[in-house]
């Protein structure tokens, strides 16, 4: 058994390093020299437990075999057996961990500890990629409820709590959408103090946005918006609502929130600048070109006219410019396209001799389409009766080329 050959290797190891911090225990001690010897006891776990809290795991570990390897208490040696596998398990050592509570399960089958014994299993399992048994065991936590007694209520309610949000994370992780979200709803309606309602809400809607259930992902997202608006997490349910009233084809909505989001004040955004930059680029980008794909171009030039203010460095200023310039040719305006498209060739020579493969395409195609439309001007411009009276809409500059 697993306790005993822990006691055995610590035995070996005190003869390597020299005599047992512990005595032995003789039958002549007397009743005043075995208290001291359970206070001494007392004391390793207590110093195993604060190793533990300070994540000094293999100092913790030494402390908790010695109250294993001593005629401890019952309860103290559940305790340190416990407390061991879950600094095992913090340590990343999921087989090992996994080995001490399957122990304590063999030896103490009928202990209260036994459902969060099974919690610890589950996350091991999952951690270890072994969803299906993962699923087992935190099943199992509910389960146990059945035969709880009265003064045990409050400590299962929070362990079946726990395992219910185990599930719905263990079902998300491993693309099971429906039973996800379904998961997420009924923890949702409980509105304990004990849940993280704003991660669960954020979980929720992410599943609905994966299932396509756009309507309920954008009252959700709307939801939590409302009520978790200084959550980390906003940039990220802000898109997932753009892209749900895209989805739901609510275009005018869904432009608007994403002026609201790409226009958000600096105050809002100063503490992650990058995740608020990086959500702003993604929604903007997959709107714009969405509404661009469907031909809606005002609607995308004015996204993509908000977009261009976000970050001036070249990598993302020359594919914005350039989708600026092709859509004002779809709008019918060659003169702001040829505008867009000479701010990325003016500011080309400056990228110098080392540019990404992806940007001097963009750089190509830009100036490609400055010529084309340059010569489609001059073209028109000769074929145009003479009317030297006449207004023109071409690009004053053209005439200096």
């Amino acid at each position: 058994m697993l306790l005993l050959v822990l006691a055995a290797e610590h035995a070996m190891a005190q003869e390597v390093n020299g005599p047992a911090l512990l005595p032995e225990i003789s039958a002549k001690e007397t009743n005043q020299t075995a208290v001291k010897r359970l206070d001494q006891i007392k004391f390793a776990l207590s110093t195993a437990r604060f190793a533990a809290s300070t994540r000094d795991y293999k100092q913790a570990e030494k402390n908790f075999l010695l109250v294993l390897s001593e005629d401890a208490p019952d309860d103290l040696q559940k305790t340190a057996l416990f407390e061991m596998g879950q600094a095992v398990q913090a340590e990343n050592d999921l087989p090992r961990a996994q080995s001490i509570f399957t122990q304590y399960q063999q030896r103490w089958n009928n202990d209260t500890r036994m459902p969060e014994i099974c919690l610890h299993q589950g996350q091991i399992f999952r951690a270890m990629g072994m969803n299906q048994m993962a699923l087992a065991k935190f099943y199992s936590v509910m389960t146990s409820a059945l035969s709880i007694k009265d003064e045990q209520l409050p400590y299962f309610k929070r362990l079946v709590l726990q395992a219910q949000v185990e599930i719905a994370e263990t079902h998300y992780l491993i693309g099971k959408f429906a039973e996800a979200a379904e998961y997420y709803s009924r923890l949702l309606k409980q509105d304990s103090s004990e849940l993280d309602l704003a991660q669960i809400q954020f979980r929720l809607i992410r599943s609905l946005v994966a299932l396509k259930r756009y309507d309920e992902a954008a009252t959700q997202s709307q939801d939590f918006l409302t009520h978790h608006g200084d959550s980390s997490e906003e940039p990220e349910v802000r898109y997932h609502l753009a892209q749900a009233l895209k989805g739901l084809n609510r275009n005018n909505e869904a432009l608007q929130q994403v002026m609201v989001f790409l226009k958000e004040e600096r105050e809002k955004t100063k503490d992650h600048p990058e995740v608020w930059t990086y959500w702003q680029q993604r929604v903007g980008n997959e709107i714009g070109n969405a509404l661009y794909q469907e031909g809606d171009y005002v609607k995308a030039l004015e996204v993509y006219l908000t977009l261009a203010k976000l970050d001036p460095a070249p990598a993302w200023q020359l594919p914005v410019n350039y989708q600026v310039g092709i859509t004002y040719e779809k709008l019918l305006q060659p003169a702001n396209a040829i505008t867009a498209y000479r701010t990325i060739t003016n500011a080309t020579p400056q990228l110098g001799t080392n540019v990404p493969p992806g940007l001097k395409a963009v750089a190509e195609m830009a100036q490609w389409r400055l010529n084309f439309l340059q010569f489609q001007n001059r073209a028109e411009e000769f074929t145009r009766p003479h009317n030297p009276g006449a207004a023109t809409n071409s690009d004053p500059s053209l005439s200096k080329q």
